[in-house]
């Protein structure tokens, strides 16, 4: 069958399905991964067919919108607010794009941000698969995502924090969704408070690209809602700096540090100097990743190596321990690693990951950037590469997920639909 992949997002948003469209296409689909222009070389390097959407992601979070979407922190209101401050410029281009991309599908998975998607399935009537890489479905046990690293309610209430923000989202877009829906999709006008309720009545597949082992599936959870394991892309071919293999060779097992596609804008070289003055209270050496921040790599001590981008799962397993900001594709990658984890969360699903490593054991509790300092950050890491109890939960945790096979079950489910 023509599988259309459609996802919006950073690397982290993107690489999973990646490793999920090569399980397809082993399974003989033919696949396309619609995302942003920037990641089509990681696209076609794993022989998968591409196909570009509007909007540059990085742009977008080194824009003003973006830099207050990132300071939205850990609520939902603001952070619904400020993401459709971003979305606007490109809202109505995205939604003619995404159907001009799809109009041929047999059947379509979407991330958590593609939210045109499901209404171009339902136009083309196809069977559609809702892909997200953090719990995003109504329950009784957790309030939504973003709340839910922070505290929990009653029962009742954690339902209805999911009902609210799902509107959140939903109420900014719906006059451009319906136009959109009756002009271009020839379908009728969503109801009020859109298609959300339609979704479960329909029972549409939600594939859950993570593990059991991090967040258990709620009890009150739909049997067609599955958590299938993490979609792992491993590298290929990748061949490291000789300077960097030398500098790992060279001494104890490092910490990572890296905030990914978090842009740290105030003082970015300040930003460093509070992490290197932490890491060297430990006495450790540190591989640093720009990352997409612009901070100076000049005049670094010889015990730090900086790094633009190297494959987590080839650099992971030689740490110590990594720090970084809780996105769903850096958690997973340091945790299937084995090691310790420090997360400095600084919004969406991030808080949620960081709580979750930290109940596990397998990391320290999350430090919040506005409580950030050398200190509290070099307590942690002095816990994370010290912690004999921290250090075996978390290589126990790591065996168990490089044992399961994430990718093949979502593919088996899948195929079962179709």
């Amino acid at each position: 069958m023509r599988i259309v992949i459609f996802t919006i997002g950073s690397r982290g948003d993107v690489q999973p399905y990646v490793a999920l469209a090569m399980g397809l296409r082993s399974a003989g689909h033919t696949v396309t991964v619609a995302t942003h222009a920037q990641f089509e070389d990681l696209v076609r390097a794993h022989g998968v067919d591409f196909v570009g959407i509007a909007g540059d992601v990085r742009d977008m979070l080194e824009s003003r919108s973006g830099q207050a979407w990132l300071r939205s922190g850990y609520n939902p209101v603001k952070f619904a607010r400020q993401f459709m401050h971003i979305l606007e410029p490109f809202k109505k281009v995205l939604l003619n794009e995404s159907f001009n991309v799809c109009q041929h599908a047999e059947a379509i998975i979407y991330s958590t941000l593609s939210f045109p998607v499901y209404h171009i399935a339902e136009a083309l009537n196809v069977p559609c698969f809702y892909a997200p890489l953090q719990p995003m479905s109504r329950t009784h046990e957790i309030p939504y995502i973003q709340l839910a690293g922070s505290f929990t309610l009653g029962r009742a209430a954690n339902w209805w924090t999911h009902i609210i923000c799902e509107q959140l989202f939903w109420q900014p877009l719906r006059h451009d969704v319906n136009m959109w829906r009756v002009n271009q999709l020839d379908l009728p006008k969503e109801s009020f408070f859109g298609s959300f309720s339609k979704v479960y009545k329909r029972e549409c597949p939600f594939l859950y690209g993570f593990s059991e082992s991090i967040f258990p599936k709620p009890r009150d959870w739909p049997a067609w809602h599955y958590i299938t394991g993490y979609w792992f892309l491993n590298g290929r071919d990748w061949m490291p700096d000789p300077k960097l293999v030398a500098f790992l060779e060279s001494g104890t097992a490092p910490v990572y540090v890296g905030f990914g596609s978090m842009v740290v804008y105030d003082d970015p070289n300040a930003f460093v100097e509070l992490i290197l003055n932490a890491i060297k209270r430990n006495g450790q050496r540190v591989i640093l990743q720009n990352g997409w921040n612009s901070w100076s790599t000049q005049c670094l001590p010889d015990w730090v190596f900086p790094v633009d981008y190297v494959p987590h799962d080839w650099l992971f397993p030689r740490m110590s321990a990594v720090v970084h900001h809780g996105g769903a594709g850096t958690t997973a990658a340091g945790l299937r690693a084995g090691v310790p984890t420090v997360t400095v969360p600084f919004f969406a699903d991030q808080p949620f990951w960081g709580a979750r490593i930290a109940a596990l054991g397998a990391g320290c509790k999350p430090i919040p950037p506005k409580r950030l300092s050398a200190e509290r950050l070099a307590q942690a890491i002095g816990a994370a590469t010290t912690d004999e109890d921290m250090k075996t939960c978390a290589a126990a945790l790591g065996s168990k997920l490089r044992n399961e096979k994430g990718v093949a079950r979502a593919v088996n489910i899948i195929n079962r639909y179709l």
